[in-house]
């Protein structure tokens, strides 16, 4: 009996490595150490903005409406539980990409506005503030990027067979990953005018 056990759980074994079973945990603790990575680096930036924003205020005060924009949008961002079962419910994870966006897009505008204002580019602090917000950027860039090749490789795995008879079996779904905000936009090809107007 005790031989027939062992040849049972053997078999089991074999079968759990043959369908696919293990490649879809090792992809999936890699989605997971890829979306901590981008969190954290998102948390480095949110992390930056009250700094930012307090040297642009010393320099720019009227430019409320930008400040107040960039303080709401991280306050946004801050109002989400990034936790790692987002990544499993696409519509949280929607909700947590536009708020970044909002994030993202409210730091260009605050970065524009310094573009007017001389002595606030020549402050060391705010020139050291935006070099720590610019390499943020980068790594958020390089962290989303693993994370989408992460998610790429764990849906591909649970979409392919025999793994997708396991990941049926165990519960695994597709994983939501990011997309461009703008895509319709970046789809639509520009339009090129090469006959200027007659001169008048």
């Amino acid at each position: 009996m005790r031989k027939f056990l062992t040849v049972l759980a053997a078999l089991a074994a074999l079968s759990l490595t043959n369908c696919g079973y293990n490649a879809i945990q090792s992809n999936d603790e890699q989605v997971k150490s890829a979306w901590s990575e981008v969190l954290n680096q998102y948390q480095r930036r949110a992390d930056l903005v009250p700094n930012l924003v307090n040297s642009v205020k010393g320099f720019a005060q009227q430019e409320k409406d930008v400040l107040l924009g960039v303080t709401n949008a991280r306050a946004k961002v801050g109002t989400i539980q990034a936790t790692p079962e987002l990544v499993n419910d696409p519509g949280a994870f929607a909700k947590f990409q536009a708020a970044q966006g909002e994030l993202s897009s409210a730091l260009s505008r605050l970065v524009a506005v310094s573009e007017n204002y001389p002595q606030l580019k020549s402050d060391a602090l705010f020139r050291d503030l935006m070099a720590q917000l610019e390499g943020t950027e980068n790594r958020i860039t390089v962290a989303r990027n693993r994370y989408i090749k992460a998610v790429q490789d764990y849906n591909v795995g649970i979409r392919t067979f025999p793994n997708n008879l396991t990941a049926m079996v165990f519960g695994y779904r597709e994983k939501a990953n990011f997309t461009v905000d703008n895509e319709k936009e970046i789809s639509t090809a520009p339009k090129v005018d090469f006959n200027p107007a007659p001169a008048k």
